[in-house]
């Protein structure tokens, strides 16, 4: 007999790998649960460039609901005031999606879009789960928590942010492909460099990694997910290099999901972003890493997730503000001379993260039987 099903709301931005990880969770263990995912088309106010959940859900069976908000931006725009003008239509466009869908329960991951989501979830009576990913906190979720019944945080760290009564830590999700990655004890023939910048790239890594291109590639092959932006015109820097490079570059725009575990798979030292969900991936796979923080971020919150890794041993931090190609060559040399010691102090460092998406589940699970 079919069980019947549940209607869940997730929520977010910024969060993909992590949404990922808990509803592949979901499919193996409550296939009862349908997965409604409401968060923005766009990833960036006025640019055609699509978010990695619209991207990546629907072809895993989760419904997407795009929905009409705004938020304030950091600096001022032409875009500034229409997304202003769009806050007060979140909350009517979430109102209209929730008592469409009639949802148990609502999954929060923090971002501008999901606010009004909880704010209308708790307003229909919907019990309300939030989880924060980053050592500190979002501000999505700061002004979330007064809304939710539980708070599942990625960090001890983040307790001191949030009602110490409703709670507790949990770990960051991690998805089943990054768990099959194996630990390195010796180095690959050529020595593999993965460069990433979340899942859209970084314009600012790639203004780096054009400058030393062929440098590096005399030494290591090197991965590049450069982001959709910035692919045609690595694309047809590859064209122009030496044949004899050709062969160890390889360039991606973007890398789903169920294939990103490969790549740190292959990869002797990663080159990234700090986002909390590659910090999480890298401490669980034990990938010897160099740190490049986004400096804008809230609370400096990817400053202080490459921190936390970097205590561990087998990560370095690197400043964007006074960082040139050269110095990024010096610092991935270093590393290489410094890989085993590197792996060992990787190797020995416990993640935080490996049950995260299974208790996670339980609390939703929890909340919907109440």
């Amino acid at each position: 007999m079919n069980q019947k099903q549940v209607n869940i709301v997730l929520t977010g931005g910024h969060a993909g790998a992590t949404a990922y990880a808990l509803i592949q969770e979901i499919k193996k263990h409550k296939p009862e649960f349908n997965i409604h995912w409401i968060g923005v088309k766009y990833a960036v106010e006025g640019a055609k460039l699509t978010t990695f959940e619209y991207n990546v859900f629907p072809s895993i069976g989760v419904n997407y609901y795009p929905i009409i908000t705004g938020r304030i931006q950091r600096r001022f725009t032409i875009w500034t005031i229409p997304s202003i003008l769009k806050i007060p239509l979140g909350f009517i466009h979430a109102l209209l999606l929730l008592n469409r869908i009639k949802p148990k329960v609502i999954l929060s991951f923090g971002g501008y879009a999901s606010f009004p989501v909880v704010v209308m979830g708790w307003f229909l009576r919907i019990p309300v789960v939030i989880h924060e990913q980053t050592i500190v906190f979002g501000r999505a979720n700061k002004y979330s928590a007064f809304f939710a019944k539980k708070i599942a945080l990625a960090r001890v760290e983040s307790m001191k942010y949030f009602p110490s009564k409703k709670s507790l830590v949990i770990g960051n999700p991690i998805s089943d492909e990054v768990k099959q990655v194996k630990s390195k004890y010796t180095l690959s023939n050529i020595p593999t460099v993965f460069i990433i910048g979340g899942s859209r790239g970084s314009q600012m890594i790639n203004v780096l990694v054009e400058g030393i291109l062929a440098k590096l590639l005399e030494k290591y092959a090197v991965i590049h997910q450069t982001g959709t932006l910035d692919y045609k015109k690595f694309k047809n820097i590859k064209l122009h290099l030496p044949s004899k490079l050709t062969s160890r570059y390889e360039i991606y725009d973007f890398i789903f999901p169920s294939e990103w575990y490969k790549f740190i798979d292959r990869s002797d030292l990663i080159v990234s972003r700090a986002g909390a969900n590659i910090v999480s991936e890298v401490i669980f796979s034990k990938r010897p890493t160099i740190f490049i923080p986004l400096p804008i971020t809230f609370m400096d919150e990817q400053t202080k997730n490459a921190e936390y890794a970097a205590k561990l041993g087998f990560a370095k931090v690197l400043n964007q503000r006074n960082l040139t190609p050269d110095k990024l060559n010096e610092e991935i040399k270093h590393a290489f001379i410094n890989w085993q010691e590197m792996v060992k102090n990787a190797n020995s460092a416990e993640s935080p993260d490996k049950d995260a998406a299974e208790k996670l589940l339980k609390l939703v699970e929890e909340e919907i039987k109440k």
